[in-house]
């Protein structure tokens, strides 16, 4: 009985060696461009899974720590997002060539309104549009984006999808506990803040998330954040508030 006690210990322990040697394996790879073929320097290579991220150096190399059936998203301004597998055969090899192909920007027509103002403060004040912007505490900012008190609705609004299956906020909380886990893990990762920061579209908070660019901008409209914010704050601003909306949401349901 000791015999066989020891070897399944042993079995054990050559099982969790093999994991970590899997978990710090590495890949590295060279992102060029499909039609030129040259390199892309300061591309954005983050592993979904494991929320670490670099950024390509002037020849367009990248090292990354990945495991099997990782996820890496690929981006950089002005080219198409790419999503890549990582396989065995990476692995094996260690390194592969990475094509982008660049996107066409179509610059929509921007029109510029002024207000009519008379000089006189008490007309001006009422035809300058007012929003009530409650929500404030966004991080990444030096002072509040939206002043003023809490809205009462955005208790309500979160309180009511825990008691409510149907409610989006309830779907979305609830089956994708693994992706909001990694909000926290998001801000450790130098290269991940630093991109979320620098960007507007939704794409890569999208990709992190598991979701789709418009369910975004639905979930915090039912957290009840105004359409100004939502139209306005860049990506790490957004998911600080994702995050912030899913604690309260935690919070409310354990009680």
């Amino acid at each position: 009985m000791r015999y066989f006690t020891v070897i399944y210990i042993f079995m054990l322990s050559l099982s969790a060696f093999a994991q970590d040697n899997q978990i710090a394996q590495k890949v590295s790879g060279t992102i060029v461009n499909d039609n030129n073929l040259l390199p892309i320097a300061n591309a954005n290579v983050i592993n979904i899974n494991k929320v670490k991220g670099v950024v390509t150096n002037a020849k367009g190399f990248f090292e990354l720590e990945v495991s099997v059936s990782d996820t890496l998203h690929i981006s950089i301004l002005g080219y198409q997002s790419l999503r890549v597998r990582v396989t065995n055969d990476w692995l094996k090899n260690g390194t592969a060539k990475i094509f982008l192909t660049e996107k066409a920007i179509a610059l929509e027509e921007i029109v510029v309104k002024k207000y009519d103002l008379t000089g006189y403060l008490e007309i001006d004040s009422k035809l300058i549009p007012e929003k009530e912007n409650f929500r404030y505490s966004i991080s990444g900012l030096p002072a509040a984006y939206e002043a003023g008190e809490s809205s009462p609705n955005a208790f309500t609004r979160v309180l009511g999808s825990i008691f409510n299956p149907a409610d989006m906020l309830y779907n979305f909380f609830g089956n994708k506990p693994t992706e909001l886990k990694r909000l926290k893990a998001m801000k450790k990762d130098d290269t991940v803040r630093n991109l979320l920061e620098s960007k507007f579209d939704r794409e890569t908070i999208a990709a992190l998330l598991g979701v789709d660019k418009k369910e975004i901008a639905e979930i915090l409209q039912r957290c009840n954040y105004s359409e100004s914010f939502i139209q306005t704050a860049n990506d790490l601003q957004i998911m600080d508030a994702i995050s912030e909306c899913y604690e309260q949401y935690k919070i409310l349901k354990k009680n």
